[in-house]
């Protein structure tokens, strides 16, 4: 890959080594070729832009571009220089980020628009132990956001708000996923999360909304975090009563509506309890036993749980509701074969 060099007009960044190779944490990464617009590859990032400024980021922003096949990513080591990469780009394809604690694994899928830092980052303050793991799930082409690239990027901040837009969106889709995973039933999580993907990779067609992925059972259940056999059971209860539909290519078909808003009047489960305290405390072994805690907590408590409750018994009811029309119309239909026989 090319050296780093000093950008035309602009000097040096602090602390960056400016004779470090440009390379990336990779593990049979391919180059396709260098010096691609990058405006060209993802022309959303200049929608901020004024048309004189849109053509003066376009020839300065350019990227190169690598390309990496279906299966496994394995990332061990990193290059000094990508520590100081703002990232990579996903311009095509589909990625799957996995996260090992203890003996669950927590699955996100990456597209087109995510950026992602895929080489490991020592934190100190960490104190769970946990594995990463990458799987390339569609042939994917990235754009290397290098030190080249952020020192020309200083220029457009139109270029650079519009990137951070897409932190914060994957930031509220990981909010989406963690609130699908609380769901209470695993069949209500996999059809939650099924519309959640056919969201950005979803496309309706005659006979309801196509997600033109193949996604396995055992992938189904790290998003929604479950366990494989249950959600098996779930896809073949929801496919039963016509909500789903996994086809011969892998993908799957959606019908029916979707989990999303609360309905009027269905009260929202939070909790408004106090997370930290006011004041630190020291604790010794002379100081007297603690004071009871507040009544407005311990009620606040109880309204939790109380409401927690509530929406279980709605779920159930609703549930039993379900089942007790299908069993109607079972024997119904058994009963007129009958007559008929």
């Amino acid at each position: 890959m090319s050296e780093l060099g000093q950008i035309d007009g602009l000097g040096a960044a602090p602390g960056l080594d400016q004779r470090a190779p440009a390379e990336l944490p990779e593990h049979g990464i391919r180059s396709l070729r260098s010096g691609h617009a990058l405006l060209d590859l993802d022309p959303d990032l200049g929608r901020r832009l004024t048309p004189e400024r849109h053509v003066a980021a376009r020839a300065q922003l350019r990227v190169q571009v690598h390309r990496r096949p279906t299966g496994p990513w394995p990332i061990k080591t990193t290059a000094p220089s990508a520590m100081f990469h703002l990232g990579l780009l996903i311009i095509e394809g589909v990625i799957a980020s996995d996260v090992a604690l203890d003996d669950v694994v927590s699955t996100e899928l990456l597209g087109p628009g995510d950026i992602l830092r895929p080489w490991p980052v020592d934190d100190p303050e960490r104190m769970v132990g946990d594995e990463s793991g990458w799987l390339v799930l569609a042939p994917c082409r990235m754009a290397v956001l290098d030190q080249r690239f952020m020192l020309a990027l200083a220029r457009y901040p139109e270029v650079y708000a519009v990137l951070l837009e897409r932190m914060d969106r994957r930031a509220r889709r990981l909010g989406r996923t963690q609130a699908i995973a609380q769901l209470n039933r695993v069949e209500r999580r996999v059809l939650a999360m099924l519309w959640h993907l056919a969201e950005r990779w979803g496309r309706v067609t005659a006979d309801g909304v196509l997600i033109p992925l193949d996604i396995s059972h055992r992938l189904l259940a790290q998003l929604v975090g479950a366990r494989r056999p249950t959600v098996s059971t779930a896809v073949g209860e929801l496919a039963r009563v016509g909500q789903v539909q996994r086809r011969a290519d892998g993908s799957w078909l959606l019908q029916g509506e979707p989990i999303g808003v609360p309905r009027p009047g269905q009260e929202p489960l939070m909790s408004r309890r106090r997370l930290l305290t006011d004041k630190p405390a020291v604790v010794r072994d002379d100081d007297p036993p603690a004071a009871a805690p507040a009544p407005d907590v311990e009620v606040d408590e109880l309204e939790f749980r109380l409401r927690r409750l509530r929406r279980e018994a709605a779920a159930l009811e609703a549930d039993l509701d379900q089942r007790c029309k299908r069993m109607k119309t079972l024997r119904t239909g058994d009963g007129g074969s009958a007559r008929n026989a």
